[in-house]
């Protein structure tokens, strides 16, 4: 009887801690997500000619919504963008081995089913707190001021340029 007991409270736990721990509002914690003004495509598109003109080396563009269309599946446009710079990523590396893994970074551009198109990106101070990564706080603090400034400015609604003067 106790031995049942003490395997059904076991099973009930891990149950619980697996719900717990899958749940998407406690991944989303651990995101960045920000509304595009534009296409998924051009998402990326901007955020890739943002990142080429700082010096951020782009490895790899993986398009999901082909992937499944190759499958006979059907998925809403989806694209991750795989990106990196040795000078922020490696010494995290150095710090820490496994949080190669975690890099090079990626933002995840998809449209919702409202048609709302979003970027999103793992936050830094997750990785941080991930892979446990005391000593590099400025290269965190980098990295977060970066992806948040770059991002902002690939998903944000280009400005109209004022008309010249005396153009009436």
């Amino acid at each position: 009887m106790r031995t049942s007991l003490i395997i059904t409270t076991v099973i009930g736990l891990s149950l619980s801690l697996v719900t717990v721990f899958s749940s998407p509002s406690i991944a989303a914690d651990k995101l960045v997500i920000k509304q595009s003004n534009y296409s998924v495509t051009e998402t990326l598109d901007r955020l890739t000619k943002i990142l080429k003109s700082k010096g951020v080396t782009i490895f790899a563009r993986v398009n999901h919504t082909a992937g499944a269309k190759k499958v006979g599946m059907a998925l809403r446009p989806t694209q991750v963008l795989i990106f990196g710079n040795p000078k922020m990523g490696t010494p995290l590396m150095l710090a820490d081995q496994r949080i190669g893994l975690a890099l090079p970074l990626k933002a995840l551009a998809y449209e919702d089913k409202d048609k709302k198109v979003w970027l999103s990106y793992r936050k830094a101070d997750d990785l941080k707190q991930a892979y446990n990564i005391l000593a590099r706080d400025k290269v965190f603090g980098k990295m977060k001021g970066a992806l948040g400034k770059l991002t902002d400015k690939a998903v944000a609604k280009a400005m109209s340029k004022p008309a010249p003067r005396g153009s009436n």
